[in-house]
C-alpha cells in the first residue's frame, strides 16, 4: 500500500498539529471563526503562474512569488510549510493556500528552505528562512511589480514554528542565525505550530524531529533551544495569532495554548483561535480553520500600516 502525504507525516510524528504596540496587548481567546473582510477569491479568473526566485545557490533556496492581478496588493503573505523540518516535504503543501490568498488580493511569497536531509537543521534552516524573507527587499527590482508591505507570516506545523520565530528576529542576540532582519513582519499566524521546542522534544512531538533540527536535546544544546524556540523569545512585540484544531493528534493544541499564555503574560499581543478539525484541516482552503485564519489577515496587516 502506498502511503499518502498525510499518512507519512502522521507516521513521522509517531501518531496511529490592533496596531503595533510599544507595550504589547493582552491574551485574547476566541473560539469562533471570524468572517473574512477580504473579497472572496474568484474561481473563474485564471491566475498568473508564480515566478520562482532563488535566494541562494542550494537547490532548496528559492521561493515562488504569486502576484494578484490588481496593481497594488493588500500586502504580502509569506507562507512557510510544515513537515517537521524534513526534506520529505516541500512548499507544495501550501499551494492551495497560495492560490486562495492571491485570489483575495494578496501577494504571496511561498518559501522553500533547506530541511533535515538536504543540508538543513541548525543553523541552515534558520538562516535560509531569514535570508529568504529578507530577499523580498530585492524582488521589486527583478519583477518591476513590488510585493507591497505589510508583510504577514503564515506557517503551518513546523512552518508555524518558523513563522513565530521569524516574527521575533529583531530581538535575537547579535550573531544568532537570522539576527538583524532587513524585512520586518507586521504579524504572524501560526497554524498548529510547534511553539515550545523543549516541551515538544520531551513529549516526542514529531518523534525526534526537534532533536534532529537542533542537533541535540534541550539539556545538551540549551543555547540553541533558547534561540530557536518561539516561547523562549517572548516578548517580541509583534502580534501572533495561533489557530489550532482541537482534534489535532500531530501537534497538540497545548503547544498553542502555552505559547499564548506565556506571550500575553510577557506583554505581547497574542491570540488563540481553537477550531474544530485536525492537523491538516488548517491547510485546506475550504475549511473553517483556514477561514478563521484568513479572516484575521486584514486586522493583523493593519498593525504596521
Amino acid at each position: 500500500m502506498r502511503l499518502g502525504r498525510r499518512e507519512l507525516i502522521l507516521a513521522a510524528a509517531g501518531v496511529a498539529v490592533g496596531s503595533v504596540l510599544s507595550e504589547c496587548g493582552p491574551l485574547e481567546r476566541d473560539t469562533r471563526p471570524e468572517p473574512s473582510k477580504d473579497p472572496e477569491p474568484s474561481r473563474r479568473t485564471r491566475r498568473p503562474r508564480p515566478r520562482r526566485y532563488s535566494y541562494g545557490r542550494a537547490p532548496a533556496q528559492f521561493g515562488e512569488l504569486h502576484l494578484p492581478r490588481q496593481p497594488r496588493p493588500l500586502g504580502t503573505v509569506v507562507l512557510l510549510h510544515g513537515g517537521f523540518w524534513s526534506a520529505a516535504y516541500g512548499l507544495d503543501l501550501m499551494a492551495g493556500l497560495a492560490t486562495d490568498l492571491v485570489g483575495r488580493g494578496w501577494a504571496v511569497w511561498n518559501l522553500e528552505y533547506r530541511r533535515i536531509g538536504d543540508g538543513g537543521g541548525w543553523p541552515a534552516t534558520f538562516t535560509d528562512v531569514a535570508t529568504g524573507i529578507d530577499h523580498l527587499a530585492d524582488l521589486p527590482v527583478r519583477t518591476g511589480k513590488s510585493p507591497h508591505h505589510p508583510v504577514v507570516l503564515v506557517g503551518h506545523s513546523a512552518g508555524g514554528h518558523l513563522a513565530a520565530w521569524v516574527a521575533g528576529r529583531h530581538r535575537l542576540p547579535a550573531g544568532a542565525p537570522g539576527a538583524r532582519p532587513r524585512v520586518r513582519a507586521a504579524a504572524a499566524i501560526s497554524l498548529a505550530g510547534v511553539l515550545d521546542l523543549e516541551t515538544a522534544a520531551g513529549e516526542g512531538v514529531g518523534g525526534t524531529s526537534v532533536q534532529r533540527l537542533l542537533g541535540g536535546t534541550p539539556k545538551s544544546r540549551p543555547g540553541r533551544y533558547a534561540v530557536a524556540s518561539p516561547i523562549e523569545r517572548i516578548p517580541i512585540c509583534v502580534p501572533v495569532c495561533c489557530v489550532h484544531g482541537r482534534s489535532d493528534l500531530v501537534v497538540p493544541v497545548g503547544q498553542s495554548r502555552r505559547y499564548v499564555r506565556a506571550a500575553a503574560a510577557a506583554g505581547d499581543h497574542a491570540s488563540l483561535v481553537e477550531v474544530d478539525g485536525d492537523h491538516f484541516s488548517l491547510i485546506d482552503p475550504g475549511s473553517p480553520g483556514w477561514r478563521a485564519a484568513v479572516g484575521r489577515l486584514p486586522g493583523l496587516a493593519g498593525f504596521l500600516r
